[in-house]
C-alpha cells in the first residue's frame, strides 16, 4: 500500500498541478466568462477527468486559425467574384421599408454580404421533399454541381448520391463535394474513395489543417449547401443519411426544412461554399460566380434576400448578433424553431426585451431527445424562458431538427444556425434571410401547423420533475456553454 501511494501520490499532485495551468489558459483564451468559468472549475475540481476533453474541445478562440481564414477570405473577394458583387446591396429598398434601415445595414456589415433582391425561395418541408428538389437539380446540371454536408452517413441515401454526383460526373459536369470531417467521422474510405475514382472533387473540411491545431476538435463546418450552375441553389437542416427522411427509430419521424433559393443570391451562397473549399484544398474551384441568376419574373423586384455566413474565424460573434438583431427588429411576434435551447446572455436578454415591447415570443423545440446533456440544459432553460413570458412548445410526432426564424409578417430566415453556443461560436453555419410578404405567410403557415402537432408547456414540467433530475439540469447548464 505504501508503496502504492508513492506512486499515485505525485500523479495526483502532477493532474491537479495540470489542471490549474490548464485553468489559467482557460479564462484567458475562452470566449465567454461563463464557458470560462465552466473549465476553470471543472478543471481545479477534477482535472482526472477534464483535461484530456479540455485538449480537444477546450479552445473556442482560435487566433491562429481566424487569422488564417480571414487573410484568405480578404484573398478571395478579389479574386472569386466580379467587383460589383459587393455593391448589389438592396438596403435601400424593401428590408428598409419593412425591417428598418439600421437592422438591414447592420446586418450587411455583419455577415459581409449584400441584401439582393430579383430572387425567388420556396420552403422543403422534410427530408422526401428535400432530396426529390436536390436529385431533380443535380440530374439537370449542365456544368456544375457543388455539394457540402456536416454529415454523410454512407447508407441507402448515401449511396443515392454518390451514384448521382458520378453519373454527372461521367457526363463532363464538374463536382465539387465537401463534408466535415469530425461530422462524417465515420464515413468509410470506400465511399469516398468511390467517389473520387467516378471522376467527383471531393474533400474533407478539418480545421486542424496544421500542426498546431492538431488536437483541436471544437470547430465544425455545420454547413448544409448544393448549388447547381449558379441557378438554384440548397440551404437548410438536413444532412445526408436515412433518419432525415424518417428512416431511424426512435427519433423519427424526422421533422426539418430546406430552402430552394434562385437568383442572385445563389451567388452569395456559392461564395460561401467557395471560401470553405479555398480552406480545405487551397484551390478555387473551377466554376462561374453569377452575377445574376435566374430567379424572380423579369419586372418583378422579386425577393430580398441576405445570405449570413457565420463562424469562429468571423471578426465578430455573427451568429449571436444574428439572432439577436433579427429578435430586436421583431414588432409583432418572432417564432423560433431548433433542435436546442442553449442560448447565451445577450441572444436571452434580447428575447426577454421582445416580450417586454409586447412581441409574441415563441420557441419550438424537440420533445425527444439526440443528445442527453443539451437536452437536459434545454429544459431549464425553457423553464427559464417560460419564467420571462415566452411560449415554449414541443413537437410531439417526433425529433425536431429545423432552424427557422419568422419575424412579423414579413420576414424569415432558414439555415443550419441553432439556438445553442456551438452555432454561436465554434461551428461554421449559414442562414439566408429573406424579406417577403408572400414567403413569410408560406413560413407562418408550416409553422402554425408544426404548433398544431406540439404541446404548450407550463412551468409544471420543471416543478414536477424529481430533485435529483432538477439537479441533472442545473449541472447540465453549467457545461453549457462548452457544450
Amino acid at each position: 500500500m505504501q508503496f502504492d501511494l508513492l506512486h499515485v501520490g505525485p500523479l495526483v499532485a502532477l493532474a491537479h498541478i495540470l489542471g490549474a495551468i490548464a485553468a489559467c489558459h482557460a479564462i484567458l483564451n475562452t470566449r465567454t466568462s461563463q464557458g470560462a468559468i465552466a473549465w476553470a472549475v471543472s478543471l481545479v475540481a477534477m482535472p482526472y477527468l477534464t483535461l484530456v476533453p479540455y485538449l480537444f474541445l477546450g479552445r473556442s478562440k482560435f487566433a491562429g486559425y481566424a487569422d488564417a481564414r480571414r487573410v484568405e477570405n480578404e484573398l478571395l473577394r478579389t479574386r472569386a467574384h466580379p467587383p460589383e458583387w459587393d455593391t448589389q446591396a438592396s438596403s435601400a429598398g424593401l428590408p428598409t421599408q419593412q425591417l428598418g434601415g439600421r437592422f438591414a445595414h447592420s446586418l450587411t456589415r455583419l455577415g459581409g454580404m449584400p441584401f439582393l433582391p430579383g430572387n425567388s425561395v420556396r420552403t422543403l418541408v422534410n427530408g422526401a421533399a428535400t432530396f426529390e428538389a436536390i436529385f431533380e437539380a443535380i440530374e439537370n446540371a449542365r456544368h456544375y454541381v457543388i455539394v457540402q454536408f456536416f454529415i454523410v452517413r454512407d447508407d441507402a441515401l448515401g449511396e443515392m448520391l454518390k451514384d448521382a454526383l458520378i453519373a454527372k460526373a461521367s457526363q463532363g459536369v464538374r463536382v465539387y463535394f465537401l463534408y466535415d470531417s469530425i461530422g462524417s467521422f465515420d464515413l468509410p474510405h470506400r465511399y469516398v474513395a468511390a467517389l473520387r475514382a467516378g471522376g467527383v472533387e471531393m474533400h474533407p473540411f478539418a480545421t486542424n489543417r496544421r500542426f498546431v491545431n492538431r488536437l483541436q476538435l471544437n470547430f465544425r463546418n455545420h454547413r448544409k449547401i448544393v448549388a447547381v450552375d449558379g441557378e438554384r441553389a440548397f440551404v437548410g437542416g438536413h444532412n445526408v443519411g436515412v433518419e432525415y427522411l424518417g428512416g431511424r427509430a426512435p427519433l423519427s419521424p424526422w421533422r426539418d426544412t430546406h430552402i430552394e433559393v434562385r437568383g442572385p443570391a445563389v451567388a452569395s451562397i456559392q461564395f460561401v461554399f467557395t471560401e470553405d473549399w479555398h480552406w480545405a484544398t487551397q484551390q478555387l474551384p473551377e466554376f462561374d460566380m453569377p452575377a445574376a441568376a435566374p430567379g424572380a419574373p423579369a419586372g418583378n423586384d422579386g425577393m430580398h434576400c441576405l445570405v449570413v455566413p457565420s463562424g469562429p474565424a468571423d471578426k465578430q460573434e455573427t451568429c449571436s448578433l444574428f439572432f439577436v438583431e433579427a429578435i430586436n427588429a421583431a414588432r409583432e411576434r418572432v417564432w423560433i424553431t431548433t433542435p436546442y435551447l442553449v442560448p447565451d446572455e445577450a441572444v436571452f436578454s434580447a428575447l426577454r426585451l421582445a416580450v417586454l415591447r409586447g412581441v409574441d415570443v415563441r420557441i419550438l423545440i424537440p420533445c425527444r431527445r439526440d443528445h442527453l446533456v443539451v437536452f437536459a440544459a434545454s429544459k431549464l432553460y425553457a423553464y427559464d424562458s417560460l419564467r420571462a413570458g415566452i411560449r415554449i412548445f414541443r413537437y410531439q410526432p417526433g425529433f425536431l431538427h429545423q432552424k427557422v426564424i419568422l419575424i412579423d409578417s414579413v420576414a424569415a430566415a432558414i439555415g443550419s444556425a441553432n439556438l445553442d453556443n456551438r452555432s454561436f461560436r465554434l461551428n461554421f453555419e449559414i442562414m439566408v434571410l429573406t424579406v417577403d410578404h408572400g414567403f413569410a405567410q408560406e413560413v407562418e403557415t408550416m409553422l402554425l401547423n408544426d404548433f398544431a402537432e406540439s404541446l404548450e408547456i407550463d412551468r409544471n414540467e420543471y416543478r414536477h420533475a424529481s430533485a435529483l433530475r432538477r439537479v441533472l439540469m442545473h449541472v447540465a447548464r453549467l457545461f453549457s456553454p462548452i457544450l
